[in-house]
């Protein structure tokens, strides 16, 4: 007969999905049957949580989910920081777990991996979770699932499916996907009064957020026929090409971009919540003196911060095409340039320090691996590159500071983002701390031959808490952390590794890194003379 598992794999296939991370146990073994008959690849990643940040990392890459296949209670658990991560950053990821057996379900008589309601813990991390209770329904909550990843703010699914079910009959579905519908587009009385506002204003500023990723072409042609000032947050890199003379600089916790923000008459935002992560390391309540225009897919977030002169529930780029439209002519208010120089020189006045050091290592990266998708974690080159970093395109630069603002990150991000685009160079740019969350995750990258390139931010322990805590007049307990020869290690997983001495050095390695099979890592001492500010 065939399975509802071996039906799942199916109908995963046949919605696009290229790839499931997952670590088979006595639950799922059913959704494995079917497998080695798709075209779909499995990687298995060494914990859960792996797991979901490699989906994170895929979709992000590409703008598409990937699947992750995970057993009834610990497995679950494990994946649920890595769902909060992508649920904070609107990131597509379908989980799809086990269950136990449909009698057992919530009769709390001690059933191997019970948990009293793993739905509900997965609900708060996940647009909506969901339990199969009968094969029937596969379908058509698969169908519900991709139609949110296409069409709405994208976010985590769960579909749960108890193990009975997984292995009842299911021949007779129909594997006809169901067409997903296409995203919202705006009101057209919405987009005139916008259009109006735009065209009045004296001073219009415009706000790129993560929502705005795909609509590059009808943001940089509004921008630029407005001449108004921008700034965009970190998921929204690449959106605009770099030195753009309109661009005011990043993080919204400097003085100087509050200060604009408050001064433009009209602001319009697309694809951003104003997230107090966009603000480190001060975040402040916003203030908008002038009319604010938003454009979101998400209607609740229209709502927050502050109500929207004119809310515009639609797809970013959708909604920008007929702002474009409606506007027409140029400002003739003149462009916003010399308003821009001068807040981006204000805006790189307040840079700490330390950047000038990260600025030569993300610049060793650009000459050496040109194009290269970087995933981030928490650790400070990473808030320093969030500041100053350009990439050329965008999907280019993400981390785990933004949102949930999870460790562990970067590694497996990064081996789910050269498994989506393997022609591009991907490098994990990770600190000491977070490093050690997920390290076993390099025998996955040697199993799965995933030549990634792993920055490794040594400062031996948790230098950004270490800071805060001194300066906040907390005694700096538990930052110091013992930090093994992680070049041992990754020579014992079977990677290349070396210690970068200086640029030069750091250069070369980068470059050795092409054409590799294995994940190559480069530890950089944080206290290199090659680092010094004024090096």
């Amino acid at each position: 007969m065939t399975t509802t598992g071996e039906v799942l794999v199916r109908l995963l296939e046949a919605h696009g999905i290229e790839i499931v991370f997952g670590i088979p146990g006595v639950h799922t073994v059913e959704l494995y049957r079917g497998l080695p008959a798709t075209g779909l690849r499995h990687v298995t990643p060494r914990h859960e949580q792996g797991a979901g940040f490699m989906a994170d990392g895929y979709a992000r890459a590409t703008g598409r989910p990937a699947a992750c296949f995970t057993v009834t209670g610990p497995g679950v658990t494990n994946i649920l920081t890595a769902m909060g991560q992508a649920y904070g950053d609107s990131v597509p990821m379908l989980v799809v777990s086990s269950v136990n057996r449909t009698d057992q379900l919530g009769m709390g008589r001690g059933a191997l991996h019970e948990l009293a309601a793993q739905r509900d813990l997965a609900a708060q991390v996940s647009a909506f979770s969901h339990t199969i209770l009968s094969p029937d329904q596969l379908p058509e909550v698969l169908a519900r699932a991709f139609a949110l990843f296409r069409s709405s703010r994208p976010r985590p699914v769960l579909i749960e499916i108890p193990t009975d079910v997984i292995r009842a009959e299911a021949g007779h579905l129909d594997l006809t996907v169901r067409p997903a519908p296409e995203p919202p587009g705006p009101g057209p009385a919405a987009i005139a009064r916008a259009a109006e506002l735009l065209r009045q204003a004296v001073r219009p500023l415009v706000v790129l957020g993560g929502g705005a990723v795909e609509a590059g072409e009808p943001a940089r042609a509004l921008i630029e026929l407005l001449g108004a000032t921008f700034t965009n947050t970190v998921n929204a890199k690449g959106v605009m090409p770099p030195g753009h003379p309109l661009h005011l600089g990043e993080n919204l916790g400097f003085q100087p971009l509050r200060q604009a923000l408050r001064e433009a008459d009209v602001v319009l935002a697309v694809g951003t919540e104003f997230g107090e992560t966009e603000m480190y390391p001060d975040p402040q309540e916003l203030a908008f003196d002038g009319r604010l225009i938003r454009i979101d897919i998400d209607p609740g977030q229209l709502a927050r911060i502050r109500t929207a002169d004119v809310p515009i529930v639609s797809d970013a780029r959708t909604a920008l095409d007929a702002l474009l439209q409606a506007v027409r002519a140029p400002n003739l208010a003149g462009d916003g340039r010399e308003r821009a120089m001068k807040v981006r020189t204000e805006v790189q006045a307040l840079w700490w320090p330390a950047i000038a050091g990260q600025r030569r290592v993300l610049d060793a990266v650009d000459r050496a691996l040109p194009g290269a998708v970087i995933a981030g974690d928490q650790t400070q080159p990473v808030y320093g590159g969030n500041q100053f970093y350009a990439p050329a395109r965008p999907r280019s630069w993400f981390n785990a500071s933004t949102g949930y603002g999870t460790l562990g990150y970067a590694l497996p991000a990064a081996i789910g983002a050269k498994l989506a685009v393997p022609h591009r160079p991907v490098l994990a740019l990770i600190g000491d701390g977070g490093f050690q969350f997920t390290l076993p995750e390099l025998a996955s990258a040697v199993e799965a031959q995933v030549p990634i390139v792993i920055l490794l931010w040594n400062n031996r322990g948790y230098g950004e808490i270490k800071t805060y805590m001194n300066e906040t007049g907390v005694p700096p307990i538990g930052v110091e952390l013992v930090t093994p020869d992680f070049v041992a290690i990754a020579r014992a997983y079977g990677c290349a590794a070396d210690r970068a001495t200086g640029l030069d050095h750091l250069d070369a390695l980068l470059q050795a890194s092409v054409g590799r099979s294995v994940p190559t890592l480069i530890e950089i001492d944080e206290a290199a003379p090659f680092l010094a500010a004024e090096g």
